[in-house]
């Protein structure tokens, strides 16, 4: 057994693990994205021509919603081998085969050059990128998770959560751009393919930074404990240890997840359909909304982590999961006003109150699981949720929009999963005080004691 908890690493190194964090997840995010915004833009028309207007958008959406369907595949494969080989190889290939698949994506022939295969070729890159996310979430928050300073950790673990704001906002502003700049027929032509291709440049840029960090050093200890009295159970698979150990705090992740995810996505993907379709604003002006809204969403979110170190993981969600509740029927209320400033205050209240949920979730998820199991058990728990929460979100907000033509069913629809979400973390236990190296009892339960310099670790 080992005495003592990691060592911080040098005031150098964490910056530098975090910043390498960052970048591949908004680099995997700008691609994630990418693809959704332009589900609602061209899409529809560019691969399901055939279809009304509507039902082509949902077509669209449905593309949209396969990349989710993926993620807990990636979760389960990525999680698994990031608990055997480490998180900095995983978090490689993640943002390979991400890369590698938007890059594609701007090379497909549309529906009007190859007809049924191009949807077919689509889904099946979206597919790729999905499986991609799903691996890279969990391994990304966990490297800087592990590295850094326990007292601070949710503040250093929010910084990865910034990829997606910082995603949205790249994704969103090149779109905007290349809006402004081009005829409507230039963009549906050849203007759209332009982001998509720009992923290749991104790409070489997130490994050269994500190639120099150092494994986990939590994770190289837990690994070198191979004679260890848990050693025989650290041998298994981690997917059954995680189900065996950690069943409960999964369960606690997806609730967790519910109003986080189906909220995002209603607020940054549907809004574009909503927005330009039922109250007439111009696709330049929602856009520009949701790359305003984005750029606080990347400013708060550090916040909320700091907060969370002082108040605990909990109260800091709660606040979040019950805002984003409440904050529905005005959301939509100011959409409706077809005002470009209201437009903006309801994109960014939204993403504000989304983002006290998002910025605690990485630190969050990481201290619910022990180390040998810690990237398949928060993989699991965010990633198998994202099916049944961001994947059918704008689908079903959209066919909400096309049975009632109103937003009051949307609005409920967000407020139902806030009430889940308040469940889920109401029951739960707080965790900031977990070290994170440090496991105790027959469970297999992280330790609930503060992380001290004394702490064992098994």
């Amino acid at each position: 057994m080992a005495s003592g908890t990691t060592a911080p690493p040098p005031p150098a190194s964490l910056p530098r693990i975090v910043a390498a964090s960052l970048i591949g997840t908004t680099i995997e995010w700008y691609d994630f994205f990418l693809y959704g915004s332009a589900a609602a833009l061209v899409f529809n028309k560019l691969f399901f021509p055939d279809s009304d207007p509507l039902v082509g958008t949902l077509l669209s959406f449905l593309t949209y919603a396969v990349g989710f369907a993926a993620r807990p595949l990636g979760a389960l494969v990525f999680g698994h081998y990031g608990d055997r080989l480490g998180r900095k190889r995983l978090l490689v290939l993640s943002l390979v085969l991400m890369g590698g698949a938007t890059f594609a994506i701007g090379l497909l022939p549309t529906h009007a050059t190859v007809g049924s295969a191009a949807p077919v070729l689509l889904t099946a890159l979206r597919l790729v990128q999905g499986f991609a996310l799903g691996g890279e979430w969990g391994g990304a928050v966990l490297l800087v998770s592990e590295h850094g300073d326990a007292r601070r950790r949710g503040f250093w673990a929010s910084w990865p959560q910034t990829g997606a704001p910082a995603g949205q906002l790249l994704a969103t502003g090149v779109l905007s751009l290349l809006t402004a700049v081009l005829s409507d027929d230039a963009f549906g032509t050849w203007g759209w393919r332009i982001p998509f291709l720009l992923s290749g440049v991104l790409v070489l840029v997130g490994l050269w930074i994500r190639l120099s960090v150092d494994e986990s050093p939590v994770f190289k200890e837990a690994l070198e404990r191979g004679e260890s009295r848990r050693a025989d159970e650290a041998e298994k698979p981690p997917l059954v240890a995680v189900l065996r150990h950690h069943w409960r705090d999964v369960l606690v992740a997806m609730g967790a997840r519910m109003a986080e995810n189906i909220s995002y996505y209603v607020i940054t993907a549907f809004i574009l359909v909503y927005a330009t379709t039922s109250a007439g604003v111009s696709k330049q002006t929602a856009l520009n909304a949701v790359l305003i809204g984005s750029a606080v969403h990347f400013a708060v979110i550090p916040a909320w982590g700091a907060l969370s170190d002082r108040v605990g993981r909990r109260p800091v969600y709660l606040f979040g999961a019950a805002g984003i509740g409440l904050w529905m029927f005005p959301f939509f209320s100011l959409v409706d006003t077809g005002s470009f400033g209201r437009l903006v205050l309801a994109v960014t209240v939204g993403l504000v109150f989304h983002g006290a949920m998002y910025a605690p979730q990485a630190a969050f998820f990481a201290e619910m699981f022990a180390t040998r199991m810690r990237y398949s058990g928060a993989s699991i728990g965010a990633q198998f949720a994202s099916v049944a929460a961001g994947a059918p979100a704008p689908l079903i907000a959209t066919a909400l929009l096309s049975d009632y033509g109103t937003a009051t069913p949307i609005a409920l629809y967000v407020i139902a999963a806030a009430v889940l979400t308040l469940i889920a973390v109401g029951v739960s236990r707080e965790t900031r005080h977990r070290d994170l190296a440090r496991v105790e009892g027959g469970d297999g339960e992280p330790s609930d004691a503060p992380a001290t310099a004394e702490a064992r670790t098994v």
